[in-house]
């Protein structure tokens, strides 16, 4: 049986090289993924998820950079840094989809999954979604103090 620690190095394997079979293999057909942009439950949703960022970014990636020590640690705790050039349509979490602007990001990240029976169950991934629409060109705007 794989360990947790191969099994996230499968996903990011996986995601990297744009193969979704292979990422939704490293799930259980049930899993639960929560990010930032809303939670994902069962492979139809996941697999959503993955495509908006396949779609959006032609060249996404993951790069670890720190990885849990142990291999049968529980969650496999990884942060990494997502890149990629925003070439193509992205889903945004109000719905709206923003379309390619040649934009390249590199956004900090860290994500805990929970492994059983050799599959990923829950997988929680942080990053800020700040740091990632200030790179896509979106800019805070001004607070209203009307009512303030």
């Amino acid at each position: 049986m794989s360990t947790s620690r191969e099994i996230v190095r499968r996903l990011i394997e996986a995601i990297n090289a744009h193969d979704l079979p292979r990422v939704l293999e490293c799930y259980n057909p049930d899993a639960v993924l929560v990010t930032p942009a809303g939670i994902a439950e069962g492979w139809d949703e996941i697999a959503s998820f993955y495509e908006q960022f396949f779609a959006g970014f032609a060249d996404f990636r993951q790069t670890a950079w720190l990885e849990e020590d142990r291999d049968d640690h529980d969650p496999a705790i990884t942060e990494w840094t997502l890149t990629g050039t925003h070439t193509g349509p992205f889903l945004l979490p109000d719905g709206h989809v923003l379309e390619g602007t040649g934009r390249r990001v590199a956004v900090r990240a860290s994500c805990a999954a929970h492994i059983e029976n050799g599959r990923i169950m829950t997988h929680r991934e942080y990053l800020d979604q700040l740091e990632l629409y200030s790179q896509l060109g979106f800019t805070l705007t001004e607070r209203d103090t009307s009512s303030v």
